[in-house]
């Protein structure tokens, strides 16, 4: 007498053809897939069935009941339109949370991104531009300043 893992052991090593014919013994019907994987999961599961038995009858009353509270849609659900946001994932901006870091004139300058704007030294700014110009006295692409995007070559 083979064990359950013996049995599964020579289940792995079937070609699909193979396995469609212990599925039909097993299920005493032909499949309805010939995937190799779909085919050793089915008779695997069929042949442990066999040996340890299946679900107690409690089980499967219990597995009806909570199906039927299962509410599933029939189809696939339909966007809805959003308002116009202006959080910096609609800009594309970073993310709030995040700690900017840069190096300018050998002063490690420190911003962080607000669900508001943007954070140095206390002081908030509508944009990383605004942080640029308030460290720099210059003004600056904020992204550019702050390394997150390259100039264009060329450019």
């Amino acid at each position: 007498m083979t064990t359950i893992a013996q049995q599964l052991q020579e289940l792995r090593t079937l070609s699909p053809a193979e396995l469609a014919r212990q599925y039909e013994d097993l299920f005493g019907k032909p499949p309805r897939v010939r995937n190799k994987a779909w085919l050793f999961r089915q008779c695997a599961f069929r042949l442990q069935e066999q040996a340890y038995g299946s679900l107690s009858e409690r089980a499967k009353t219990r597995l009806t009941e909570l199906m039927a509270l299962v509410d599933l849609p029939l189809c696939a659900p339909t966007p809805t339109p959003r308002a116009h946001t202006t959080t910096r994932t609609a800009t594309k901006g970073p993310m709030v949370g995040t700690t900017l870091l840069r190096e300018w004139r050998g002063q490690q300058i420190r911003v962080e991104v607000r669900e508001d704007g943007f954070e140095w030294n206390g002081v908030m700014f509508k944009s990383l531009s605004a942080v640029a110009k308030a460290i720099t006295g210059a003004t600056w692409n904020g992204n550019l300043f702050f390394n997150l995007k390259s100039r264009k070559a060329g450019a």
